[in-house]
């Protein structure tokens, strides 16, 4: 129910954007613009007594190239990677650093139209990548020094994981690394999956097994936690096309 209100709430607020973009200016004088979506090249024509070129410029790229996550992939599935993790943990944490500084960057001095769902948007994406960076940061320090989750920013959304991966208690990690398991072969009932956990639970290096099932577990807990619900009706892609007038859109055939 709050989903939906909060849907039917961002409904309301791009239809009024929408209409106060659509409304006709004096002097209407048109200008080209031309832009990229998902498989498609597009071009339209705004109105420059209305909009600036620059902040069209900079809803765009809040939308398109800036929606896609700064940080390098990072996937620990097997003792290798994490050997190579932990080897270079010092390396991985400055690029971390790096992209995040980048990315803020690009966030900061952008210049989106002056409608408080756009400006909203910003603030939102700023807010998502603040959270993004403060998990991979945790994540990586995790691999070397698992105790550093206690002091996570995530503790009380991903208590269970940070607790069994954390505690001093050995029985607790397992049996929670265990119930991971229990729970995905229940969903899938896949004799792979028993064959895999049963060499990982016999190896010697059984306890770095559960550390990397434990993190991942809370990897997806923490990601989960902050981000919102996907828009399926592309909401504010569909409310920044109406920026334009006579907008052609050349797609790709599906």
């Amino acid at each position: 129910m709050v989903m939906k209100k909060l849907f039917t709430g961002l409904s309301l607020a791009v239809s009024v954007v929408m209409t106060a973009q659509k409304a006709p200016a004096k002097n209407n004088k048109l200008v080209l613009y031309s832009y990229q979506t998902f498989g498609c090249d597009n071009k339209g024509y705004f109105d420059s007594s209305q909009y600036k070129k620059e902040e069209i410029d900079g809803t765009y790229k809040l939308l398109y190239p800036l929606s896609w996550s700064p940080f390098s992939s990072l996937v620990v599935f097997n003792l290798t990677k994490l050997d190579l993790v932990r080897s270079n943990s010092t390396l991985l944490l400055q690029q971390v650093e790096s992209e995040y500084q980048e990315r803020k960057k690009e966030l900061n001095d952008l210049k989106v139209i002056d409608l408080p769902v756009w400006k909203k948007k910003q603030a939102d994406a700023k807010q998502l990548l603040g959270n993004e960076y403060q998990l991979r940061k945790e994540v990586l320090m995790a691999y070397s020094d698992p105790k550093s989750l206690q002091k996570s920013i995530f503790y009380n959304t991903c208590k269970e994981y940070i607790d069994a991966i954390t505690t001093d208690d050995k029985e607790k990690t397992y049996t929670v690394w265990k119930s991971l398991f229990e729970t995905k072969n229940n969903e899938e009932n896949s004799i792979e999956i028993k064959n895999a956990f049963t060499i990982k639970w016999n190896d010697e290096r059984k306890a770095d097994y559960a550390l990397i099932d434990l993190i991942n577990a809370f990897h997806n807990c923490a990601n989960h936690s902050f981000r919102t619900e996907a828009d399926e009706e592309d909401t504010m892609f569909k409310a920044f096309d109406q920026i334009f007038t006579k907008l052609k859109m050349d797609c790709d055939e599906p």
